[in-house]
């Protein structure tokens, strides 16, 4: 039995000749929250697609609960309970709200259907007021809140978060850490990309930064903010 919900070994991947990861390893345990942080075009989005199969690596190793998902399809891997919040949403615009969820409904490993219809709404209670709404109709705010809702529709055991909080007002970005901080509690093992160290950093057990398509810092999130130097040197803030 895997320690590791999530493991990658060894991950160099390339645009074209542009070779952007060199040789990245990241694991995630189950019910583990681990924040990936770097300065813009540091190789974050480009690790998460390696890590879901929409971006193949050239070398190294995928492995989701132990089974090598290196070359598998993207939805060989959703349905191994890994779930992709994307940065910019990706809903359905011509769907309603209900629609959007209900179609992405399924069960979890072993059958769980810890996250139901029922459970969503009481999470997203602004959700629950618009069910007839099409996505297109809604904020920016209600939007992220949709994708985060249907992602959990699919009860996963990983939910990967990119730039969750992008462009949103300030209290909307308060509301979705605050439901970010839910999940954790209810046991789901996450990565979130944001740029809000503070914000990453009281959620994440654990903290990986990189620099260049490689790891320059993996370590506690508290150990991190006791070093205000390495905030500037790799981070900016």
């Amino acid at each position: 039995m895997t320690s590791h919900l999530l493991e990658a070994r060894g991950i160099h991947t390339y645009y074209g000749a542009s070779h952007i990861l060199h040789g990245v390893d990241f694991s995630v345990r189950p019910g583990e929250t681990v924040g990936l942080m770097g300065r813009n075009g540091m190789g974050k989005t480009t690790l998460l697609r390696s890590l879901l199969g929409l971006t193949r690596p050239r070398h190294g190793e995928v492995r989701i609960a132990g089974a090598d998902m290196t070359q598998a399809a993207p939805y060989a891997i959703a349905r191994r309970g890994v779930a992709y919040v994307p940065e910019g949403r990706g809903i359905f615009p011509n769907l309603s709200v209900r629609e959007n969820l209900v179609m992405a409904a399924r069960a979890g490993s072993g059958g769980r259907r810890d996250w139901t219809f029922e459970r969503v709404m009481q999470t997203f209670p602004r959700l629950a007021q618009r069910l007839r709404h099409g996505g297109a109709q809604l904020s920016g705010g209600e939007q992220q809140m949709l994708t985060i809702g249907r992602a959990l529709m699919t009860n996963p055991d990983l939910l990967i978060l990119d730039e969750a909080t992008e462009g949103l007002a300030p209290k909307i970005s308060r509301e979705i850490w605050g439901i970010i901080n839910q999940i954790k509690q209810a046991g789901i093992a996450a990565v979130i990309v944001d740029k809000n160290f503070a914000a990453v950093s009281a959620v994440a057990d654990r903290i990986v930064i990189l620099v260049k398509g490689a790891t320059v810092y993996e370590g506690a999130s508290a150990e991190l903010r006791a070093q205000p130097e390495l905030h500037v040197k790799y981070l900016g803030v």
